[in-house]
């Protein structure tokens, strides 16, 4: 992988709040040609510095604005029986239109699932009728999102 310089690190700034941008609007923007643009933004996808390009939703008009963080905490002895893994409940969790992200983590729990919801009639029937229901999960807790920073 090539270094990544100044033009590169702007380009990759201008992208992350702007992803709509076409490589004119970034041209224009760095003062920098066309052809400069595209292909730093062809090298920075083939490296894979660039993995995705993304929205930011409203999601009070998708409604879906209850958040929480579903810390999972597994039973590693079933997962061993069952020959599962914690990737393999990640992706089952990640299979769930409502589960935004899963992250294994360590501490005090094993999963961190951010959770994306209408209300709170939502989230208890999935978090009781869904998740809890997962082979291998063995308890969760919730953190109720009040405030997006």
């Amino acid at each position: 992988m090539n270094q990544l310089d100044e033009k590169d690190l702007r380009i990759l700034e201008i992208l992350k709040n702007h992803a709509e941008y076409s490589t004119r609007q970034i041209s224009k923007k760095l003062l920098l040609p066309i052809t400069t643009i595209h292909n730093r933004i062809q090298r920075l996808k083939k490296e894979k510095v660039i993995q995705k390009f993304t929205i930011e939703a409203d999601y009070a008009k998708l409604e879906r604005n209850f958040v929480s963080y579903v810390m999972i905490s597994v039973d590693l002895q079933l997962l061993k029986q069952k020959k599962k893994t914690q990737y393999d409940i990640t992706r089952e969790l990640q299979s769930f239109a409502f589960v935004e992200r899963v992250d294994i983590v360590a501490g005090g729990a094993d999963l961190v699932a951010i959770v994306r919801v209408k209300n709170v009639e939502e989230f208890d029937a999935f978090l009781i009728g869904k998740l809890q229901l997962i082979e291998g999960i063995q308890k969760t807790q919730s953190l109720i999102v009040l405030h997006q920073g």
